[in-house]
């Protein structure tokens, strides 16, 4: 068996289905049919577009932004001759194929050039691809469409990717505030629930959460597929009804998110529906799979039996407004435990007291990934941790400079305890460089979020700065809903320059931003 299932893309075509691809109606729920060609822009045509940000203490993170973006602009690609893909989109990078769950989360950091590049038509390509029953691969090939995966005799467990099309989408509409894009979407991704309901509870147990494995979730060669630490140290997927925290958390944000699409676009009785659901569910996770003695959330058997697991996975019900205070609270602590996520560089997607864990990262027995902690930040941040969300910003921008500094790129993912890129106990590289890729969330999202402290809203037309920093800092050409503003603080004056009239809210004080040249004295 190949140590890091998701590498075999790199190696691999293989286009099965779970149905005869020739056969099948695909894409019923999506009304986009065809590609209408149009121009990749490339990185040096848009530079002069994209929101610049001022961070005078340091300027090496500023650096750092140019290269994720130029990168990203080169990883831009347009179905090939013969494709029945249906729009141009972002690649990860990785191989002729396309990623589920990296391509949420290259939408998280593509909003920022949403007006010079439509990242979330990315996801166009799924919905295109839809099954008739609702499930959408969690990888299909960029030539031909087919479905990329491998577990077949396995109830298809590991064809799926984490059910994250709803965030992605509504965060994306926090930035542009289109709601002719929200009722596009839906259809599909309501009928993409409906199958993940279907075949993905976990049937005949008595907690009735959701199940996963390894490359369904995205975490490939976790341990958590053991259920029990295993002698033989391999990977073994499963498909017994154990109830996975990620996979049920993301259920109840899938839910929670439909349930706001639903109320923006007027369908209340829908949105009723979907908001029941998701406190039915954090209901049965906070019942079954918080641990007081770990201060944690655990996967769980078919017996309702905490596995001993403890990994990045935990922390998905702090961002899924599923944990209480107190158990953010005490979830804090474990992300601080030096034993555990508090390494030279948090947050190892395996805690470091482990079996398995490796301190070179070993992907994911300890490496470090862009995706996970950005969604531990963001958790942290929703939940009044803001300080503690930009220290793990901060410790991730440094690594990934010095790193860059070595290297001269991004790459997938780093060591834990090292300045380096993550490798296996040999020391050979196992991942991939250039990779942005959702690596650019660190460098892109994190740093203009949690380290500058800047939020837009464009469907509140709302911006909230969070800003205590003593040298100059801010952000030019920020694009938000139809506003174009620049805000610059230095010592106590905030110069903010606008386009149109919006919210801005500054360290809990808001002001009335109008057109042109405004000036704020910080309280």
């Amino acid at each position: 068996m190949m140590k890091y299932p998701r590498l075999l893309a790199v190696f691999l075509l293989f286009p099965l289905s779970l149905a005869a691809q020739t056969d099948e109606l695909r894409g019923i729920y999506f009304d986009k049919k065809v590609y209408t060609p149009s121009e990749l822009p490339s990185f040096a045509e848009v530079r002069d577009a994209l929101p610049s940000p001022i961070w005078d203490e340091n300027p090496e993170w500023v650096e750092l932004y140019w290269k994720a973006w130029e990168i990203a602009f080169s990883n831009l690609q347009s179905p090939p001759e013969g494709s029945p893909l249906v729009a141009n989109w972002i690649d990860e990078g990785l191989s002729p194929q396309v990623f589920q769950w990296d391509t949420h989360f290259m939408a998280m950091f593509g909003r920022y050039a949403f007006h010079v590049f439509p990242f979330i038509e990315s996801h166009d390509n799924f919905y295109a691809r839809q099954h008739e029953d609702g499930m959408i691969c969690r990888v299909i090939n960029e030539a031909d469409g087919a479905d990329h995966h491998w577990g077949l005799g396995e109830n298809y467990s590991r064809t799926i990717n984490p059910p994250l099309f709803s965030w992605a989408e509504m965060e994306y509409f926090k930035f542009s505030g289109d709601t002719a894009r929200l009722e596009r979407v839906l259809p599909p991704i309501r009928k993409y629930v409906e199958w993940v309901e279907k075949h993905r509870r976990a049937e005949g147990t008595e907690h009735q959460l959701y199940w996963s494995n390894g490359q369904a979730s995205g975490m490939d060669n976790t341990p958590r597929d053991m259920g029990r630490p295993s002698p033989d140290g391999d990977i073994h997927s499963s498909t017994s009804p154990m109830g996975w925290v990620d996979m049920s958390s993301q259920i109840k944000m899938c839910y929670d998110n439909l349930a706001e699409i639903c109320r923006i676009l007027g369908h209340k009785k829908e949105a009723k529906m979907y908001t029941q659901k998701a406190r039915e569910l954090a209901e049965r996770i906070n019942h079954y799979m918080w641990s007081d003695s770990t201060g944690l959330y655990h996967d769980v058997t078919p017996d309702s039996e905490h596995t001993p697991w403890i990994t990045t996975a935990a922390f998905w019900p702090i961002l899924a407004d599923i944990a209480t205070p107190e158990q953010v609270e005490r979830m804090t602590k474990a992300i601080q435990d030096e034993n555990l996520f508090w390494r030279r560089l948090p947050l190892p997607s395996l805690a470091a007291n482990q079996p398995y864990y490796d301190c070179c990262g070993c992907y994911w027995r300890g490496g470090v990934w862009a995706p996970t902690t950005y969604m531990t930040v963001k958790g942290l941040e929703r939940h009044g941790y803001a300080k503690l969300a930009e220290v793990i910003a901060q410790k991730n921008l440094q690594t990934m400079y010095k790193v860059y500094q070595s290297t001269g790129t991004i790459w997938e993912l780093y060591s834990p305890e090292m300045y380096m890129p993550a490798t296996d106990a040999t020391g050979i590289h196992m991942v991939k460089p250039d990779f942005v890729g959702w690596s650019g969330l660190i460098p892109i999202s994190m740093f203009i979020e949690n380290i500058i402290g800047i939020v837009a809203d464009g469907s509140a037309n709302r911006v909230t700065w969070r800003t205590d920093a003593t040298s100059r800092h801010g952000i030019s050409n920020l694009h938000f809903g139809h506003v174009t503003t620049t805000l610059i603080r230095e010592g106590n004056t905030i110069s903010v320059e606008s386009t149109a009239p919006y919210t801005l809210v500054v360290n809990d004080t808001e002001y009335k931003i109008k057109a042109g040249y405004n000036a704020i004295q910080c309280k």
